[in-house]
């Protein structure tokens, strides 16, 4: 039986959830959701607190309202995955385990009550990779998840060699990884102390994190190593497609940089092997990747109903050529 996205003329790729159930799923450190006295709500993670976002009432937590937007919006099919700010990646192994679990089995509950519009990415617990193995295995064999999102930012860099055992449990179940950032701070490392002004932890720290990824993942050696594993970076790999010139020419004069990556197109190779969604919030900036990498790997993501999805009736929606690539990073 083909897929329900297989004639999809519109699949956006970058689009989070957030669980009722999952409330409290990680003990002290939550997530717990609740209104202040003059009814301007907040979300609590451990002791990093979010106001005025609501989430109550919104297609983030109820997914009737979430189709009858992406109807509004042109949206076919969409793929979920968790709450950036809810990734849990620092917190004690087995906190970030259960919440992990009840976190991806009451997704697979959403996703089963609207299977025509609606997939699922899994959390993991990556505090320990082979836990995090085997929710991605139950994920996928026991409740039909196309792959898992993880954070920028987590115990062991993206190029520890304890990171392989994922990413080799990736290729053989054959699903994509997605990369998204989270706020520096919210359950690990601080961060800089400048982020914490204006929302610049999102604005310019999700930017800086994404870079960050790209290089680590190439100058780490990890497409080298994992050649087969498909990785897909948020927000069109921050500000890679800017600051590509200088990465390259650092592969070709830093003292520390392989040798692999020293020759002519080395570079240019391994950054178009990863994949990127268009969420750049500006035409010449995905234009600018796209110069870069070409459009093969470029795939459709709004984070939707989040402050900086596109608007409400969307002035033109993406060509059938993003379907197609979404179609294939992600099996269907």
């Amino acid at each position: 039986m083909a897929h329900p996205a297989s004639t999809a003329r519109v699949i956006d790729v970058h689009a989070h959830a957030v669980l009722a159930e999952t409330m409290g799923a990680a003990g002290t450190f939550g997530p717990e959701i609740g209104a202040s006295t003059d009814g301007v709500p907040w979300f609590r993670v451990g002791s990093y607190r979010l106001d005025g976002v609501r989430y109550v009432g919104s297609p983030f937590m109820d997914p009737a309202l979430r189709v009858q937007r992406m109807d509004a919006a042109g949206i076919d099919f969409q793929i979920l995955s968790p709450n950036p700010l809810t990734l849990f990646h620092f917190i004690p192994a087995p906190q970030a385990i259960a919440f992990c679990t009840t976190h991806n089995d009451a997704l697979a509950r959403v996703v089963a009550a609207h299977p025509t519009r609606l997939a699922a990415l899994a959390a993991l617990p990556l505090q320990s990779i082979p836990d995090a193995c085997a929710e991605l295995r139950r994920a996928v064999n026991d409740l039909g998840f196309l792959g898992a999102l993880i954070g920028t930012d987590a115990p062991h860099p993206l190029d520890s060699p304890a990171m392989d055992a994922l990413y080799e449990t990736c290729v053989a179940l054959n699903v994509p990884l997605f990369i998204h950032p989270g706020p520096a701070g919210i359950d690990g490392p601080p961060g800089d102390p400048a982020l914490k002004r204006f929302d610049l932890d999102v604005i310019v720290g999700f930017a800086a994190q994404e870079v960050l990824a790209v290089c680590t993942l190439i100058f780490g050696g990890v497409l080298d190593r994992h050649p087969a594993l498909d990785i897909c970076l948020s927000h069109g790999g921050g500000s890679a497609g800017y600051l590509f010139g200088r990465m390259s020419r650092a592969a070709k004069k830093r003292p520390w940089a392989p040798e692999a990556l020293r020759a002519d197109g080395a570079m240019e190779e391994r950054f178009s092997r990863l994949w990127f969604d268009n969420h750049l919030n500006r035409d010449a900036s995905l234009d600018l990747l796209v110069s870069i990498i070409g459009d093969d790997r470029l795939v459709y993501g709004t984070n939707f109903a989040g402050w900086d999805a596109p608007d409400a009736g969307m002035a033109h929606l993406p060509d059938a050529k993003l379907a197609h690539n979404a179609r294939k990073l992600l099996r269907l």
